[in-house]
């Protein structure tokens, strides 16, 4: 009974993961409903990016400055790394969802390079590298290539001649995700494209194309369905006439993943690329079934008859005699017919093992539940009902991860490896599929997948690399040809390279990218930001941080992990900010006091005889902030607990339309918000497009979306601040390639439903939500960015300011501190200051130039002054904000208490908000008059000194911002007391 209870939390995280990744090579079932969204067209997506161009230019936010805050240390996941031959320490990395960097020292720092296109989202990058050791073109493929859940599909391919400064779009728009670019070694304007095509629906812009014009055009010349794609491209370094390809079939829906099928294959051109014929046929050596999944490619430069081949295979495993005979005596498929008589026959062993290997918690035993079967409780069924599952799902084995290698240039392919290489890509070869073979040795491979692992005998046995420095799930990596040993690595938690051929990493995760699916703070000072990752858990840490390498010095990162896997949702207990309810996918969520480590597991299970509970990859939870004991969260159904997740009751039915044939859990709750206003008022969402609300906390619920679009994922609703019947709603269709903008309000409940946001760019929206202070203004985070309304909805403006068109998941306004926090899907937190904005009501928008209060400051000695020979001067920073009406030529006066002019700043400012920065300094011109003041107030002689820097600055005392007839004044204090020989005062780095 011990053993089994031990059990229960892995079996569910290997449940949770079979269901997420495993796929039978059945197609999926037909939808219950008759109409899906359909794929938005390629013109009208670049017709948002047009219009989010046109927000971004009229933008009244555009100047509210964003900085980010990390954390870095976890990173993001890298799908692609091109490296300078010449000079290895300069190279470039493609982040799935964070763009394109480059770094010049060996991964000191590194500068993005594609942060303003229509996406950001990258599948593949080639760069030409001139002799020289110079950056010819750079070629970025747009759509990451990995088809997970969160791969954002692409517009196409872009070029840039000038080192990533400018970028050029050259097409192929409808490919959507890109698994290669190979370029001509000698002739810049041919290209070889391997194009997935769309990821959710099939289309016919994919396949192999090639462009002899540098991108101007393109010519399809390998096509073999609408739901298969390239995803692999090689050339023969010795005759570019010669080109091998692996096609891919693959289908996802959000309920359901078919990553094989009888498109997949490998295919060879020997005139450039014109043509193509497939030489992975009967009779060749490679499989041809049904269960060809991804396929990965690598050629030998030395020998280019040498061709690895690495393959997801999806077929199941032939069982030895040995396996069959230890495998269940009970499977969930014989219980679905079984009789209660039928039961009662099966021997309390079978029953028990049955038990332990499905993870049935261990108040079931053999005995208990033949006595409740015999009761009439419940069925056999119950015990396959309960796991939700098939024999397809838990019994079959996949061959999985297999390496072949043709030695006569593709004509004939051999296995490599006698055993299965089981514990590399388990069941979502999918996520993988790469090999590299050493360009000096044959027999060195490396193939990837959630380890690395090596082949010093041409692919026959295999060892894992070290992981002790590196994190798991692996999807690029370099072979310097030219030092041995020398590998870069890019995986899910960043990159790695290593100077002895992988016996040892180091990282270089010093840039924020990592991919954000949630955000919450805490009520801390100063309050701490809390976020779920893309397989890099969940962390938190202070709103302050700056990511930098000072940590290194201390040993303490601003950020801690507070939980492993795919990081959800967070809520805090704000009563102490150290309780923290969170978890990873598909609902296994925990309580955690975060100072004294002690965690508990909470998530509600269903009992024997009930339909299991679907959880989705992101479970929503949410805690009252009514009373804080209380938490929610959800399933297909909706649970509450009154004791912090101690115990749950489920107050609901099924939300949902039911759930559908698949191996992705689906029809499950997405949020759950509770009203500010009203204890008990309650919205739910679902991925199937309901929306329900309850007005009894719980108790009852009423279906409200029946009159809003339907079959699209539920992406928020959330509750007003201000007026108790208000609520929003957004909608997204990313996962049927829609990409419409979908959000609403309602005055009444759900009761009727307003589209608002059609101002918006077509981009699928993530997040929506009102400001806690200024009921006109709402937030809202899409695939490629985030907006402010200031008129509730009606007209849109885009952040940019230190912003990159990155996916926004979900957004946060802290209530005291008047901050925004971003959560995004690639570059981590970004915060920016929302208290002048907030502001901005009727009566200020009217004016033609409102200035907003001041703060006053303390005057410090060591303005302009500097610690030493080699350290820059001190200097001050004195935001001045304000409003305009209207682009205009402003001169911003400063005026001492007596009306002396002191400085002008000249500003070309911009309709909306506008941030001045003075370094509190005055014009030497005015020196004179101004000690005469000083002197007159002080009634006593003044005589004011240069600065290290030279300048003159600001004494204690009041001044008056001037701009037209606007004014606002300010104070600086007078300085504060010392104590004893070390002063107060802040140092001049510090500041």
């Amino acid at each position: 009974m011990k053993k089994r209870l031990l059990l229960i939390l892995p079996c569910l995280l290997i449940f949770s993961l079979f269901c997420s990744v495993s796929f039978a090579q059945k197609k999926a079932s037909k939808p219950t409903e008759p109409t899906l969204p359909k794929a938005t067209s390629a013109t009208d997506r670049m017709k948002g990016f047009e219009k989010r161009k046109e927000l971004i230019n009229n933008s009244l936010v555009a100047n509210i400055p964003f900085h980010n805050i990390g954390p870095t240390v976890m990173s993001g996941r890298v799908v692609d790394i091109d490296v300078n031959p010449q000079d290895p320490s300069v190279f470039l990395v493609a982040y799935a969802s964070g763009g394109l960097w480059i770094t010049e020292n060996n991964g000191s720092t590194f500068k993005p390079l594609f942060d303003n296109e229509a996406v950001m989202t990258i599948g593949d990058i080639a760069a030409e590298w001139k002799k020289d050791g110079s950056l010819g073109n750079i070629w970025v493929g747009t759509g990451e290539n990995n088809s997970s859940r969160s791969s954002y599909s692409g517009t196409g391919i872009y070029k840039s001649a000038d080192g990533g400064k400018t970028w050029t779009h050259l097409g192929l728009e409808e490919s959507h995700h890109i698994g290669r670019i190979v370029l001509h070694p000698t002739d810049p304007n041919t290209v070889w494209v391997a194009a997935l095509g769309h990821l959710y629906s099939p289309n016919p812009e994919r396949g192999l194309y090639k462009t002899t014009d540098g991108g101007k055009s393109w010519a399809k010349t390998l096509f073999v369905n609408d739901n298969t794609g390239a995803i692999d491209l090689v050339i023969d370094p010795t005759n570019p006439q010669i080109l091998y390809a692996a096609t891919w079939e693959r289908s996802r829906q959000a309920w359901d993943f078919v990553g094989n099928g009888k498109g997949s294959g490998i295919y060879k051109s020997t005139d450039g690329g014109n043509t193509w014929a497939k030489v992975t046929t009967e009779g060749s050596g490679f499989p041809t079934t049904a269960g060809v999944g991804r396929i990965g490619l690598d050629i030998y430069p030395k020998n280019p008859n040498i061709i690895y081949a690495v393959m997801d295979n999806q077929d199941a495993q032939e069982k030895k005699a040995e396996e069959t005979a230890n495998t269940l005596k009970i499977k969930p498929s014989m219980l679905k017919t079984m009789s209660a008589d039928d039961f009662m026959k099966q021997s309390d062993e079978d029953i028990t093992a049955y038990l332990d290997r499905y993870g049935i918690p261990a108040i079931y035993s053999a005995k208990s539940i033949k006595e409740d079967i015999k009761n009439g409780k419940y069925t056999p069924k119950a015990l396959a009902d309960y796991i939700n599952a098939n024999d397809d799902l838990f019994e079959i084995t996949v061959k999985g991860l297999e390496v072949y290698r043709s030695d006569d240039a593709g004509r004939t392919w051999k296995r490599t490896h006698e055993k299965y290489l089981e514990g590399v890509v388990y069941t979502y070869g999918y996520y993988f599929s790469q090999v590299r073979v050493n360009p000096n040795d044959e027999q060195e491979v490396f193939t990837m997948g959630v380890p690395v692992i090596r082949s010093n005998d041409g692919g026959k046995t295999w060892t894992a690399l070290d992981d002790t420095n590196a994190h798991s799930d692996h999807h690029a990596l370099w072979i310097n040809p030219n030092r041995k040993g020398h590998l870069i690595l890019g995986n899910d938690g960043g990159l790695n390279i290593s100077y002895d051929n992988g016996d040892s990493w180091f990282k270089l995760n010093n840039i924020p990218v990592g991919q954000f699916y949630s955000v919450n703070v805490d009520m801390a000072t100063p309050y701490n930001v809390y976020g779920g990752l893309q397989d890099n858990g969940v962390w938190g840490g202070s709103s302050q941080n700056k990511p930098t390498k000072d940590w290194h010095d201390s040993g303490r990162y601003p950020f801690q992990s507070l939980m492993g896997g795919d990081g959800m949702q967070v809520e805090i207990d704000t009563r102490d900010n150290a309780t923290i309810y969170t978890g990873f996918q598909f609902g296994n969520y925990f309580r955690i006091n975060k100072n004294t480590q002690e965690r508990k597991f909470i998530t509600p299970k269903h009992q024997l005889g009930e339909t299991p509970y679907r959880w989705n990859w992101e479970t929503p939870i949410h805690l009252s902030r009514h009373n804080q004991d209380i938490l929610y969260m959800g399933s297909h159904r909706f649970h509450r607990s009154l004791n912090k997740g101690d115990s749950f009751e489920t107050l609901s039915g099924d939300l949902t339309k039911g759930g559908k044939e698949g191996n992705v859990p689906f029809g499950t709750l997405t949020v759950i918000h509770e009203s500010p206003k009203k204890f008990g008022l309650l919205y739910v969402g679902s991925d199937d497009g309901l929306i329900h609300v309850s007005k009894d906390g719980g108790y009852t619920w009423k279906r409200i979306s029946d009159n809003l679009p339907q079959n699209l994922w539920v992406s928020q609703v959330y509750a007003s601040h201000h007026v108790e019947s208000r609520v929003y709603a957004s909608l997204n269709g990313y996962r049927n390639d829609h990409f419409e903008t979908y959000v609403y309000v309602s005055e009444n409940y759900g009761e009727t439903w307003q589209r608002i946001g059609t101002a918006l760019p077509a981009e699928p929206v993530n997040v929506v939500k009102e400001d806690p202070e200024n009921q006109n203004i709402i937030y809202v985070g899409t695939d490629h960015g985030a907006y402010a309304s200031l008129d509730r909805g009606q007209t849109f403006h885009a952040f940019v300011k230190d912003f990159p068109a990155v996916p926004v998941h979900d957004l946060v306004v802290h209530p005291r501190d008047k901050e925004i926090v971003l959560a995004t899907h690639g570059r981590s937190f970004y915060v920016g200051n929302v208290a002048h904005l907030q502001q901005l009501k009727p009566e200020i928008l009217a004016k033609e130039v409102h200035i907003f209060a001041l703060k006053n400051t303390n005057f410090n000695e060591r303005w302009g002054a500097s610690r030493g020979e080699f350290s820059t001067p001190f200097t001050p920073s004195f935001e001045i904000a304000f409003y305009a009406n209207k682009n205009m030529e402003n001169t911003v006066k400063i005026l001492s208490a007596n009306g002396l002019p002191l400085k002008e700043i000249k500003d070309s400012s911009e309709k909306g908000l506008n941030f001045v920065n003075y370094d509190l300094t005055l014009d030497e011109k005015v020196v004179e008059s101004y000690q005469k003041e000083l002197s007159d107030k002080a009634k006593k002689e003044v005589k004011l000194k240069k600065a290290q820097d030279g300048k003159y600055y600001l004494q204690a005392g009041e001044y008056t911002v001037q701009i037209g007839n606007e004014k606002q004044t300010f104070k600086i204090e007078a300085p504060r007391e010392r104590g004893g020989r070390r002063s107060t005062e802040a140092s001049p780095e510090r500041e």
